[in-house]
C-alpha cells in the first residue's frame, strides 16, 4: 500500500513519512463488493480493516449496532481481546479496505503507540457503549 494513501486515514493523522513508510509494508488495499460478509460474531479475528471508502453495517445477533463509513475501523476488539468477534460487519456499498493481518498489527501496536492508543480509546467507547446496549463484551 501507498503511504500516501495512509495518510488520508484520520487514524493515522500525524504520523510521520518514515512510520507512513513502515506502516505500508504492514497493510494491503483491497476492493470488496456491497453484500460482502467481512466479518462473522463468533469467529476468532485474523484481521483489522479500516474503510477507506464507502459503507458498511454492524450487526450483533442481527440486531443493527451501526453503520460505518470512510476512517471507521473494527476488527481490533477480537484481536486485543482474543476473544470471538462480538459483531457481524457487512458491505453495504462497494468498499475500499485497508487490511492489516494479525502479526502486523502486533507489530504496529508495539512500534507505534500513538495509533495504539487512538485504537485503545475508541476500543474503550465502543465497549461502553456495548454495556449501555447490554452486550457483553
Amino acid at each position: 500500500m501507498k503511504p500516501e494513501r495512509l495518510k488520508t486515514i484520520p487514524l493515522f493523522a500525524g504520523l510521520s513519512d518514515r512510520d507512513l513508510d513502515r506502516l505500508a509494508t504492514w497493510t494491503d488495499e483491497i476492493e470488496v463488493p456491497s453484500g460482502k460478509n467481512l466479518i462473522t460474531q463468533g469467529t476468532f479475528a485474523h484481521e483489522f480493516m479500516i474503510i477507506v471508502e464507502g459503507t458498511a453495517e454492524v450487526t450483533h445477533d442481527g440486531n443493527r449496532l451501526a453503520e460505518m463509513g470512510p476512517g471507521d475501523f473494527f476488527g481490533e476488539m477480537a484481536l486485543l481481546s482474543h476473544h470471538p468477534r462480538m459483531a457481524s460487519v457487512v458491505a453495504t456499498s462497494d468498499l475500499s479496505l485497508v487490511v492489516m493481518h494479525e502479526r502486523n498489527f502486533r507489530a504496529m501496536e508495539e512500534e507505534l503507540p500513538q495509533v495504539s492508543n487512538r485504537i485503545a480509546a475508541e476500543v474503550a467507547e465502543r465497549e461502553r457503549l456495548a454495556k449501555e446496549r447490554g452486550i457483553e463484551t
